[in-house]
């Protein structure tokens, strides 16, 4: 489908990871489980965890400015960083704190929250911007550190979340467009479904006036339901952005879906009749970093050579909220 206005390319990508790493076998020393317990169940092994006093903004930057270095992009020539996250260091937004850090005296930088979904909401949010003429260079980033908000009793969620970043570089294409079709979706009404809500601590100010004093609760989650949900929808969204793309599924070079569990990629590539040697998959190694598990698989992909310029990428997140959403892509330019 030909998009209005000016083409867009994904030039460059960058990820980081903390170096503290929590495999199944420790895990089992914290709660009731074994390595093969969750492996079987999820195919993770180990994730990657914030040390204490380490911060979320600290990766984000180090993803982005590899992205930069790819990409051949000056920091001072960014014109926008988005960053998607649930787990900001700062709950007013750690976008302008990673604009510091890199050095991208230019640019405008804000959060943007759709848990899971986020790196993918926030690219074609980026997209936005792009075609208008407003921005020509964009920094998305995914990142998020859900280890701080785990109730580590969970055995059931406990064993999924690791912290990480991820990010790529969006630029105006005169040519072309390379961000070939994009599908966004939301359902309020399953938000119950997966949740770190807020959980305030009633406290009185006066003997007849009372506020909640700001907190929130460990993350819930309805495992089976989130499962249906991903299995259903995600191979839907996918195909309704190919059909913007006016391409069909065989033109698919790489698949790469949030790594939620090896089971829902595994459920998806197969209702889509995509083989497992045209799946990223690493999340036997990261578990579930949310909104970071699409560019740190996209990343591990391009710099391992798989992914090749060219190579028509389609991605799909999915989760809190709950919101799903694709984009098909030519990678670089």
């Amino acid at each position: 489908m030909k998009q209005a206005g000016v083409g867009v390319a994904i030039t460059g990508c960058g990820a980081a990871a903390p170096d503290a790493i929590l495999t199944n076998d420790q895990l089992s020393a914290i709660v009731e489980t074994s390595d093969e317990w969750i492996h079987s169940r999820t195919g993770m092994r180990e994730r990657h965890i914030l040390a204490p006093g380490q911060g979320l903004s600290e990766l984000g930057t180090q993803a982005a400015a590899q992205a930069l270095a790819m990409a051949d992009v000056a920091p001072e020539s960014v014109d926008l960083i988005l960053l998607a996250t649930s787990t900001p260091d700062d709950l007013f937004g750690s976008a302008g704190k990673i604009q510091s850090e890199l050095g991208a005296t230019r640019a405008v930088a804000f959060d943007l929250t759709a848990a899971c979904s986020g790196f993918v909401f926030g690219m074609v949010t980026a997209a936005q911007f792009i075609r208008t003429g407003l921005y020509q260079t964009v920094v998305v980033i995914g990142a998020d550190a859900l280890s701080r908000w785990v109730d580590w009793t969970d055995r059931t969620t406990c064993v999924l979340f690791g912290d990480g970043a991820g990010a790529v570089v969006m630029q105006a294409d005169e040519e072309r467009d390379r961000l070939r079709g994009v599908e966004l979706c939301s359902d309020g009404r399953l938000n119950h479904t997966l949740n770190l809500g807020f959980g305030g601590k009633t406290t009185p100010l006066t003997p007849d006036f009372s506020i909640d004093l700001g907190g929130y609760q460990p993350i819930t989650m309805n495992g089976r339901e989130i499962y249906r949900f991903a299995v259903a929808k995600v191979p839907d969204v996918i195909s309704k952005a190919l059909f913007r793309a006016e391409l069909d599924a065989t033109a698919i070079d790489w698949l790469i879906l949030h790594q939620a569990n090896q089971r829902i990629i595994d459920a998806v590539a197969q209702r889509m009749k995509m083989s497992s040697d045209r799946v990223i998959s690493n999340i036997h190694e990261y578990g579930n970093t949310s909104a970071a598990s699409i560019p740190l698989a996209l990343d591990g992909a391009v710099r391992s050579g798989k992914i090749q310029t060219g190579q028509v990428v389609a991605i799909a997140g999915f989760g809190a909220g709950l919101s799903w959403g694709a984009a098909i892509f030519e990678w670089g330019r």
